[in-house]
């Protein structure tokens, strides 16, 4: 019974410590709809519990936002000042999703200067690669100097499950699986790994204590998310 007790305290012990030992990195999200659907930010947080690198997100949004509106502190956004206050380790740029094509100087003028901005503040900039429109997918190709390869990934899903459905009824929005392969591309960029498993539930608790789902999945798609992540990125840093 003794050495029951103390294995079990072990195990305890030895739990605490790697609990202990993970990193923590503060990451900001800035962006539209494209970012904060679906909870992007939590979903990323929680499957980063199972990385040695614990991100802790925090999002400045607003449907249909341009970058320069984030700039410019247009619309009630306090961008700028979040990322002064906020200690951040990353910040992630979205700019609105046609801005890269109609208005590209305007994306690069604005990247540039939240860059500069950004590392005054001692945050590295990383570039939120949005996926192809449904019907356009010659948008891909366009956008696909950005930093976070998650239009990449989208493209090779379709590519090896060509009936895998990652849009809303739009055609444009991310879906829940969509989502969730959107997440674990975001991990995979910002801790350098992803969970041995995906986690398949994804919940919080709010203000009162009281838990709220964010999504379910099969593990079967958690899975297949996690493949085409890391083949994204094997295919990039070869």
């Amino acid at each position: 019974m003794k050495k029951a007790i103390l294995l079990i305290f072990g195990l305890s012990l030895f739990s605490g410590l790697l609990f202990s030992q993970q990193k923590e990195l503060k990451v900001l999200f800035i962006g539209n709809s494209y970012t904060y659907g679906y909870n992007l930010a939590h979903i990323v947080s929680i499957m980063s519990e199972g990385t040695s690198t614990k991100l802790i997100t925090r999002k400045s949004v607003i449907g249909g936002a341009y970058l320069w509106e984030h700039w410019n502190g247009k619309r009630g956004l306090e961008t700028k000042k979040i990322i002064a206050e906020g200690e951040f380790d990353a910040v992630i740029l979205q700019d609105y999703s046609m801005s890269a094509i109609q208005t590209p100087d305007s994306t690069l003028k604005y990247v540039k200067l939240f860059t500069e901005y950004d590392k005054s503040f001692g945050a590295k900039t990383y570039l939120f690669n949005t996926w192809a429109r449904e019907k356009v997918p010659q948008y891909q190709v366009e956008n696909s100097i950005v930093r976070v390869p998650v239009g990449s990934a989208w493209q090779l899903a379709l590519e090896l499950r060509p009936s895998v459905d990652l849009y809303t009824s739009d055609g444009s929005h991310p879906n829940e699986l969509g989502t969730l392969l959107s997440s674990s591309v975001f991990v995979r960029s910002l801790t350098g790994e992803l969970p041995e498993i995906i986690p398949t539930l994804y919940r919080i608790e709010d203000t009162f204590g009281e838990t709220v789902r964010l999504m379910n999945h099969n593990p079967e798609d958690a899975e297949f998310c996690k493949r085409i992540a890391n083949q994204v990125f094997t295919a990039i840093y070869k």
